[in-house]
């Protein structure tokens, strides 16, 4: 969650022209099963240094008979792909508010990725209305677990998140490369990033990482914990607004990752997630 990814539907703006390819890693556990390990799912679209916060505002919208009203300020989008919850399937959870509908043209964008929606439900909070959908490959049967497949299915959500809610791009980091809206203020990224290991049993360890969004991250950090022999197992995938929040089951030859290779995989992801602003600053 290499395979050819079918971005057919019309609703999703990413073709050869912002897609490109890069080295694929030996991957192991979790994302090795019988899949494809190939990764090249980075748009060309180049975000700005450093990503952008919003301050929440109300809007104004006119009403038939000429007069203005204030309206709710805009909320946080949220992609959720949760690994873990299902054993069956993947699930992928989508908030903003209560704005969505029944979000046929995402269930329709995702079966042209050749998935299956096995299941749908929705249920209110105070946080909005949450949409779940419980997928599988459509050949297979099974959830994905390529992570290439995992990041088409994040950018087809949020390519149809922006183009049916264009007031979302003033809320997510890909406002900047496809919004309409990008955000306006920006995120300091070493501020924004955060990275933890901590023990989960004697067979595992549980890392989570805190950073901000840009197109290609899932797979990149996949990429890069790999890299260093380090086997991701499971975990889910959060989008929440301008931040992406990870957290992988991972492990080391079977075993909970011992402490110095911990602090090398730290360090791996931060040199990684700083990169794009060195980069940038250098031209």
């Amino acid at each position: 969650m290499s395979l050819a990814t079918a971005y057919a539907n019309s609703a999703l703006h990413l073709n050869d022209k912002n897609l490109k390819a890069f080295a694929a890693p030996t991957l192991t556990g979790f994302f090795a099963r019988g899949y494809p390990t190939s990764l090249c799912m980075r748009p060309r679209a180049k975000l700005p240094s450093s990503l952008t916060a919003l301050v929440p505002r109300a809007t104004s919208t006119t009403l038939e008979d000429g007069s203005t009203s204030e309206i709710d300020t805009i909320p946080t989008p949220q992609v959720i792909i949760d690994q873990d919850s299902d054993h069956d399937a993947t699930v992928v959870e989508i908030t903003f508010g209560d704005r969505l509908g029944a979000l046929l043209d995402t269930m329709n964008a995702l079966k042209n990725l050749g998935l299956n929606v096995v299941k749908a439900n929705v249920f209110l909070d105070s946080s909005g209305k949450h949409n779940k959908f419980f997928i599988t490959k459509a050949d297979t049967g099974r959830k994905i677990e390529d992570p290439e497949l995992l990041e088409a299915i994040r950018l087809t959500i949020i390519n149809n998140l922006l183009e049916y809610h264009p007031e979302s791009s003033s809320q997510l980091a890909m406002g900047i490369a496809f919004g309409m809206v990008p955000p306006k203020q920006q995120v300091d990224v070493d501020i924004a990033t955060r990275i933890s290991i901590n023990d989960d049993g004697p067979d595992r360890s549980l890392l989570y990482v805190e950073s901000a969004d840009r197109p290609g991250l899932l797979v990149d950090l996949v990429k890069i914990i790999s890299d260093i022999n380090i086997a991701v197992e499971s975990g889910e995938f959060d989008t929440e607004g301008l931040l992406a929040k990870a957290k992988f089951h991972v492990s080391y030859k079977g075993k909970s990752i011992i402490k110095p290779l911990q602090q090398v995989l730290v360090n791996s992801l931060r040199y990684f997630l700083r990169r794009p602003t060195t980069e940038d600053a250098s031209f």
